[in-house]
């Protein structure tokens, strides 16, 4: 095969991602027949579902469903590439080496989009606390098209103007469509992050509670809703006002689809209590259920038979209500001992024994008590512990979110929380492990929004410095305390008591802007440009190739030591089979593509301008090359 012809099989980086290009892809092999030139044709495939289209969707008429202005360009939001990178930020955080838990500084619009390909489906449970749109709420400014440059300069990062954060005053006339706007993308977003037995939690006030159910309906789907759980957040009324006192919030609950079980709670003495062993069976102490089905005979035929009392021999009919379970059933509980016809034995219904050994756990009820889920004064008192308090307004309780934690995760799930505050879902994600032994890891997204005070001047310092300090806790209990000592042990891998920290940025690529000259002439030296940003730093741009290529941010990154002409770097996790290698050297040694570990299977990526066109041609013969 001529030379020109294995160049082509090179493979060149693409600096963005969005999960489009998959459900494009999986459209297409559905129905392959409903593109066009490469496109998607609309006219085809509204063709080929016509048969399955209701006479009103043909002529296209009003339907139900939650509308506003702005939605149609806050659908497409979710879709739009993502501009930016995530760059390390070494130092800020702890354990950085080995932990896997993630904090990310950034616009949560913008994080969510890089996540995409490296954690679509992987994330167990989201909890969120978004703006509640009480009139006086921080609402993110989204600018679609340069949602970086925004950033940057809303944070004060881009120059000295900085812009000053924005409210949702109730008086514009676009009050609850701001919201709205602002939080459709990021559950569309949030949505393909999870798992398919994932499940979010929003908490939300009086004021959206309504509008967020149904955009949950349409993003997530009617049959996907879980609860909506009604949270004590006080236990004492204000009697200081003409209102009705609001003690409740809410939390709405949405899994990604039917595979989500909610977790059983562990039984309590209360619970037991109801047991007793009247009759000294050895199997324990039982409660009796009721023989009798809440329907009539007449509605359950099926479960009317003659029953028989042992002791006395009288023989009765169900008149008023059914019995609850089939006659097959009734003669197996017979003969296993578990008809319970009175102290006496002469009722003439029995009840039915439901032994304490074989109880199950508790059922989660959609009202959680201050007692059972904490209130907001523990929540303050919770992180005035940890830092001053006074300067984050109505941080959620740890005991709240443990209770989502226990209700929705396994000891090893990912936990997102993209409107993270002051970390309490952090915190509570390392206590809860340290409890009940768990790996859970955490990310945590954060907008640096400022907060006027010196000490801790954006709310994302605050989110940093409270991990900080509840590490430091933990660690001095995990020194001084024996039953913590001894818990620590039973462990079957280390304790994470670490963080990374990335922040949001600009990309380490060029920005590429079509041509719209009309001289021919001049497109040659667009062609020659640098693919890089000027200044860029390999840490960075590592960064961003790991999430390109779909690699986590806590996935294990190591030099090759054998090679010794270049800085070989390989990479693993646990979604990849094989490793993927990395040289971001301006030069590659022609002995250094001798001495590569590669397969067909591996992918090496690299400077383009680092390989000769021998090279080039060597290396696509060995495995899947990648240039930049």
């Amino acid at each position: 095969m001529p030379a020109t012809d294995k160049t082509e099989r090179i493979e060149h980086l693409t600096p963005t991602y969005t999960f489009r290009e998959d459900r494009l892809e999986a459209l297409r092999r559905a129905v392959p027949e409903a593109f066009a030139d490469g496109e998607l044709d609309w006219e085809a495939l509204r063709h080929l579902l016509a048969e399955h289209l209701t006479e009103e969707e043909e002529e296209s008429v009003e339907h139900f469903g939650l509308t506003w202005p702005g939605k149609r360009r806050a659908r497409r939001a979710a879709h739009i590439r993502p501009e930016g990178t995530l760059k390390p930020a070494p130092g800020e955080g702890l354990d950085e080496e080995t932990t896997r838990n993630l904090y990310i500084e950034g616009d949560n619009l913008e994080v969510l989009k890089l996540l995409q390909k490296s954690y679509a489906g992987k994330v167990k449970m989201i909890y969120i606390d978004p703006p509640y749109n009480t009139g006086n709420d921080f609402v993110y400014p989204d600018d679609y098209s340069q949602p970086v440059e925004q950033y940057l300069k809303l944070t004060g990062q881009k120059d000295d103007e900085g812009r000053a954060t924005t409210t949702n005053p109730k008086s514009s006339g676009r009050f609850h469509s701001n919201w709205l706007n602002m939080m459709y993308p990021r559950l569309v977003l949030a949505r393909e992050l999870l798992a398919e037995d994932g499940v979010i939690f929003v908490s939300i006030d009086d004021n959206e509670v309504a509008n967020l159910k149904l955009l949950f309906d349409e993003v997530f789907g009617v049959e996907q809703f879980e609860a909506l759980i009604s949270w004590q957040k006080r236990y004492t009324r204000s009697n200081n006002t003409v209102d009705i006192t609001n003690v409740v919030e809410s939390i709405v609950v949405y899994s990604k689809s039917p595979s989500f079980e909610v977790n059983l709670l562990p039984r309590t003495a209360d619970a037991d209590a109801r047991y007793s062993n009247p009759d000294n069976d050895h199997r324990g102490p039982w409660k009796g259920a009721s023989f009798l089905n809440p329907l009539s005979p007449q509605k359950r035929p099926n479960l009317c038979y003659p029953i028989q009392n042992p002791k006395t021999g009288q023989t009765t009919l169900p008149t008023k209500k059914a019995w609850r379970i089939s006659k097959e059933a009734y003669t197996e509980l017979g003969k296993e001992g578990r008809l319970y016809w009175g102290a006496d034995g002469t009722n003439a219904v029995p009840s039915v024994k439901q032994f304490l050994s074989e109880a199950r756990r508790l059922t989660p009820i959609n009202f959680w008590s201050h007692d059972y889920a904490g209130n907001t004064d523990e929540g303050t008192s919770d992180l005035s512990k940890l830092i001053l308090g006074g300067i984050f307004d109505n941080p959620k309780p740890i005991k709240l979110v443990k209770r989502v934690l226990e209700h929705s995760t396994s000891l090893d799930s990912l936990i997102l929380d993209f409107f993270s505050g002051s970390s309490t879902t952090a915190q509570a994600v390392l206590e809860l492990n340290r409890e009940d032994g768990g790996n859970r890891r955490f990310i945590m997204v954060q907008l640096p929004e400022p907060t006027g005070n010196p000490e801790f001047p954006t709310i994302a310092e605050i989110g940093k410095e409270r991990i900080r300090r509840v590490v430091k806790r933990m660690k001095e209990e995990a020194a001084e305390s024996e039953e913590v000592k001894e818990k620590l042990a039973e462990r079957s891998e280390p304790e994470d008591l670490g963080f990374r920290v990335f922040k949001l940025d600009r990309s380490n690529f060029r920005a590429w802007n079509p041509y719209e000259g009309k001289n021919t002439g001049e497109l040659a030296g667009l062609f020659d440009q640098e693919p890089l940003v000027e200044g860029w730093k390999k840490e960075d741009l590592l960064t961003e190739i790991l999430l390109q290529q779909g690699y986590p941010l806590d996935s294990t990154v190591e030099e090759v030591g054998e090679i010794e002409t270049n800085q070989l770097l390989r990479v693993t996790c646990s979604f990849f089979e094989t490793p993927l290698y990395i040289s971001l050297d301006p030069k590659i040694a022609p002995e250094t593509i001798e001495q590569l570990p590669l397969t067909s299977e591996n992918r090496f990526i690299c400077l383009d301008s680092a390989l000769t066109d021998q090279s080039k041609v060597r290396l696509v013969d060995r495995c899947r090359l990648i240039v930049i």
